[in-house]
This record gives structure tokens, C-alpha cells and sequence, in this order.
């Protein structure tokens, strides 16, 4: 059983399936060998029996783990870690960051990149969603329908995206590549994520419309699963206004705390295809990979996004759910429930509910 608040009521709570999916993580997605240096970062706000269950998995394997726990910094995005524990990571050859709050896109991060490590960011990871996202699903199932995603937005120009809380965007591909993170690590320097995501930014100046989160949001630490929709209207890929409660204020008061035009940029679309996950939990990682919702970024835009690249203060995601996707007119997802065939036949073998 899994308790809703996310806290489990024992210790050892699901401690052989947390287990088998940290040897599933360490071995199968990471692809660690023997004799290679992995190395595990959690800050104070992780959870501790992930990282320990992670480095004995790597040991199991012949592997040299090392598992690093550091205080939680106020900074949630692109933070550091104390200086003497970077040399760690820039030295690793499998990085594995559960840590709350993120070092992903800090100097630490791109000194490991630089350097060839594979490393993959579970922020926030505790033992149900390692369970969940990983121990229990087929991951490889997962990764081919990513590819098939990737493919057929690949070859789309016109998006547009509307749900029943009001979103109606409207965007244009023009060829941009699209990104599949969630894969296993078989490239040195390329960061991955977690399984069921696929992520890419259409031409920015051609992004408009209205985005409404009505799942989650993270950062501001403040959300995480919203009670009321956040409107978010957007012209030439650029927030111009932001509506809703008190929530939406809450998220509106920390973009513009940064006095930074960038936060308000929109830096990419994502689609979520975990089977693991099919409510919010208030765990951005989990939550932008419900199964059939689609995710929006704002803030900074990673090299990896291939997009025009910037540099912001912060970044925050926000989902949206249910979504209704036209590719160049097309249905390819109707009310969160994807009507592209092949979509249909994969996930039909997964056993998705609705299929």
C-alpha cells in the first residue's frame, strides 16, 4: 500500500523492492561495471535509504561506490556542493544525484560533464518512487515509447495543446530536434533523467497562447501539488501575464524575485509516460512524468533542450494535465489518452489503464 501523504510508516518500507530497484538502476540504466567509480549525492532533504540501497547495489556489482550526504542548500536549483565533495563527482564515472535540491547546471555539474561522467538527476527520489518509477515498470517498454515519441514530434511542425482547464497553445516545430531523457546512459557527458519523458522547445517566437498548470508547479518550494489552476498567457514564447489564487500570486511574486526576463521565457515542452505515476505527489520529478501529461519549463534552456540556449537565474516546471495534442492538425493524444497507433499497441503491452 502506498500512502498518499508519501511519507511509508516503517524504515524498512518496501525495503526488498527498494533493493532490487536500485541494482536495476545502478546496473541496467547506468550501465555500471565493475571496477568503475560511482558515486551517490543526497543532501539532508533525500532520502538516505535510497542512497545507501544505490551504493550497495554499485558494490554488489563490482563497482566503487561512494555515497556523499551534504546539508540541504536554500538554493533548489543548480546549487553547489561543498567544495571537498565536487572532486568526487568531476572524478566519477557514474553520478547518480537524488539530492532535493539540484546541482544539475552548476560548475560542479559541468565540470563532471566535461569530464565524461554519466550521470542521471532523481531529485527528490525517496523509496516509493524508486519503486514505482523504476523497481516496477518495464524500462526498456518506457524507452521505446520515447523513441516513438521522438520520432513522430520529429517529424511534426505545427503543436498545439489544449485541456479542459483552459490551455490553448499554439507553436511551430520548423525541424527542432526533439530530446529523449529518460534513456539509459550510454553516452560519457550526457545527462539523463528519469524514464517517460521526451522534451524539446518549438521556435520560441512562435509559442502562443495559454498555459494552465492545473497539477503541480516546483520551485517555488511554496507548491509542489496546487490546489487552483495557474494561467499563464503567453506571446512569442514569453509570459505576459499570470492569473489565479493565491497560489498563482505565490508563483508570479518568485519569477519576478529574480529580476530576470529569462524567468519568464518559456524554455520547453515535455511529455510524461512513467506508468509509475498517475497522480500528482508534489515530487516535480514523478509528478512531470504522470502518465499522458505534458510538462512546460520556464526559466533557463539547456544545451541539451536544442533549442536557442540561455542562461536564467532559476528554472521551474509546471504541469498540465489531460492534454489534447494536434500534431499538424492530427489527434496525437485526446484527453490525456494517446490515439497515435503505435502509442496505442505499447502501451497496450504495458497494461496501461485505458488502453
Amino acid at each position: 500500500m502506498e500512502f498518499k501523504s508519501g511519507i511509508e510508516p516503517t524504515e524498512k518500507y518496501c525495503s526488498m523492492e527498494t533493493m532490487n530497484g536500485a541494482l536495476k538502476l545502478v546496473r541496467d540504466v547506468m550501465l555500471a561495471k565493475k571496477g568503475e567509480t560511482v558515486v551517490v549525492t543526497c543532501d539532508s532533504s533525500g532520502d538516505r535509504r535510497v542512497a545507501e540501497a544505490i551504493g550497495d547495489a554499485a558494490y554488489a556489482i563490482g563497482a566503487k561506490p561512494i555515497v556523499l550526504y551534504y546539508p540541504t542548500p536554500a538554493k533548489t536549483f543548480a546549487s553547489e556542493m561543498p567544495a571537498h565533495m565536487a572532486a568526487a563527482t568531476a572524478n566519477a564515472d557514474v553520478w547518480i544525484e537524488i539530492a532535493y535540491a539540484t546541482v544539475m547546471h552548476s560548475q560542479t555539474w559541468r565540470d563532471a560533464m566535461e569530464k565524461g561522467c554519466r550521470y542521471i538527476n532523481l531529485t527528490g527520489m525517496d523509496v516509493m518512487m524508486l519503486v514505482n518509477c523504476i523497481e516496477r515498470i518495464d524500462y526498456d517498454m518506457v524507452v521505446e515509447l520515447g523513441r516513438h515519441f521522438q520520432e513522430i514530434l520529429g517529424k511534426a511542425n505545427k503543436v498545439e495543446v489544449k485541456n479542459s482547464s483552459g490551455t490553448n497553445l499554439v507553436a511551430y516545430n520548423q525541424g527542432r530536434k526533439i530530446r529523449l531523457s529518460g534513456e539509459k546512459a550510454t553516452k560519457k557527458g550526457y545527462p539523463i533523467m528519469l524514464a517517460g519523458q521526451v522534451s524539446w522547445c518549438p521556435i520560441e517566437e512562435t509559442i502562443n497562447g495559454t498555459v494552465v498548470f492545473d497539477a503541480a508547479v516546483f520551485p517555488p518550494a511554496q507548491l509542489g501539488i496546487i490546489k487552483e489552476p495557474i494561467a499563464l498567457e503567453i506571446e512569442k514564447g514569453v509570459i505576459q501575464s499570470i492569473s489565479g489564487g493565491r497560489e498563482a500570486k505565490i508563483f508570479e511574486t518568485w519569477l519576478k524575485s529574480f529580476n530576470d526576463p529569462n524567468m519568464f521565457r518559456l524554455a520547453h515542452y515535455s511529455l510524461g509516460f512513467n506508468p509509475g505515476v498517475n497522480a500528482p505527489t508534489g515530487r516535480i520529478v514523478e509528478d512531470e512524468r504522470i502518465f499522458g501529461c505534458i510538462e512546460f519549463g520556464f526559466g533557463s534552456q539547456g544545451k541539451q533542450i536544442m533549442g536557442k540556449c540561455w542562461s536564467a537565474a532559476s528554472h521551474t516546471d509546471g504541469v498540465t494535465l489531460n492534454p489534447t495534442i494536434l500534431l499538424d492538425g492530427s489527434v496525437f493524444e485526446e484527453n490525456g489518452i494517446y490515439k497515435d497507433p503505435k502509442a496505442v499497441e505499447i502501451c497496450k503491452k504495458m497494461n496501461i489503464p485505458g488502453y
